[in-house]
């Protein structure tokens, strides 16, 4: 069993009336989650209902609002409880529904969950306005990969562990940057079950959820489209090139990528301007959300091998870190660009402030700064910047600028992102 982070605040949520949301992607640890909670309020003396829309004899409940109704009063009467609903992008109109449900007042507590999908990431926010939270799940993360590869023995002590075991350490992050962290590849210990698990989650993401989900109909150029990503994670997108590439209009290309965002396989960052003139305009840069899947359709999963092939998914795995640090914080997460070419890995838009932060694959032995990042010191004069890498900590004013140079597994525990 690996132990996930979100489980403490699933847990938190419980005791309230809305509608708990996990959503993720495929095969990123939902129901297992799901199943913990239950065998926890069942192991507390509460009642519990799991229905999983992916199973045939469960689907019939969900025929109508009164249906479901039934079949929750017949297992746990009209005392409270707790109601489990997985896979539910599978319900036609899933927001509404839920709505009805909710908008009955009833005794029990509805736990949710499902893959990403237009229904869920769109529709429900409206159709739910003030009746749901939303938790998502990633795949396991750095941490949680460590955490379980050492037996949970650091659990408490992370950070030293990272600082004395550096050697153990740096083969335990080239693991996780080759691939990735869905919780059945992290499960496995040899390659070659590696690679046939992910195999199956990336065939089934397409023929389920591409494919019957979303009606996406050419599923080989939409297969193309991201392998052509693949090989430019982390680089400025340009729509037209791809849709010329690939034979495709705008249109086509600009939806697939928007599929693609809203299932987790892909996230998107914005350029980050206030001059017009000097700063690139509209075009994207996106990242894989695992790195195992990103080298899985890349052709190099388990394949890593030098600084370079690293460096990507080093970048997408520290985007997921500050994501998940500033969640709450309203901040935005955007990339700098100028039209003369200087560039700023991520720049975290706190609307009042701005923190450049820049992601090194390298062990720094002294802090030193681009020519792109000073330029971008220069015009913005930040309060505080931060250089990411893999060893050095040290501290350096550079103008009015505080650049803290920061091993990656102390971005946690840093203040800049509390």
């Amino acid at each position: 069993m690996i132990k996930r982070t979100l489980l403490k605040e699933l847990q938190e949520h419980l005791g309230k009336k809305e509608i708990t949301m996990l959503v993720g992607p495929r095969q990123a640890g939902k129901t297992t989650l799901m199943r913990i909670l239950g065998e926890q309020l069942a192991a507390e003396g509460e009642k519990t209902l799991f229905l999983n829309l992916d199973f045939e004899e469960d689907k019939t409940y969900f025929e109508s609002q009164l249906k479901l109704l039934a079949k929750i009063e017949l297992e746990l009467g009209k005392d409270k409880g707790f109601v489990f609903i997985d896979e539910i992008q599978r319900k036609e109109n899933a927001g509404l529904f839920l709505k009805g449900l909710y908008d009955r007042n009833i005794a029990c507590k509805l736990v949710v969950s499902g893959s990403g999908s237009i229904e869920l990431k769109e529709k429900l926010h409206e159709s739910l306005a003030g009746r749901k939270r939303i938790f998502e799940l990633t795949t396991v993360n750095f941490f949680e990969s460590v955490n379980y590869m050492t037996a949970y023995k650091y659990e408490n002590s992370l950070s030293q562990y990272f600082e004395v075991e550096q050697e153990k350490s740096a083969i335990l992050l080239e693991q996780y940057l080759n691939f990735g962290g869905y919780p059945r590849v992290v499960l496995e210990n040899e390659i070659r079950e590696k690679r046939q698990v992910i195999d199956e989650i990336y065939q089934s993401f397409v023929s389920r959820d591409i494919a019957a989900l979303l009606k996406v109909v050419k599923l080989d150029a939409f297969t193309k489209l991201l392998s052509l990503l693949s090989a430019q994670s982390g680089s400025i997108v340009n729509h037209s090139e791809l849709a010329n590439t690939l034979g495709l209009s705008l249109p086509t290309v600009t939806n697939y990528l928007w599929y693609a965002e809203k299932t987790f396989v892909i996230q998107k960052l914005l350029p980050f301007f206030k001059n017009r003139r000097k700063e690139i305009t509209k075009a994207p840069v996106y990242y894989f959300t695992d790195p195992g899947l990103r080298n899985y359709i890349n052709g190099r999963f388990g394949a890593l091998k030098n600084s370079d092939d690293f460096g990507f998914p080093f970048q997408a795995m520290v985007l997921n870190m500050v994501k998940e640090l500033t969640r709450h914080s309203g901040a935005k997460i955007n990339y700098w660009r100028t039209k003369g070419g200087a560039e700023v890995d991520l720049i975290i838009d706190y609307t009042q402030r701005q923190i450049p932060l820049e992601v090194k694959y390298r062990k720094m032995t002294k802090p030193e700064v681009s020519r792109a990042f000073l330029s971008f010191l220069n015009d913005y004069q930040p309060e505080a910047a931060v250089i990411v890498n893999l060893s050095l900590e040290e501290v350096k004013k550079i103008g009015k600028t505080t650049v803290y140079f920061l091993p990656y597994y102390k971005l946690p525990v840093h203040i800049l992102f509390s």
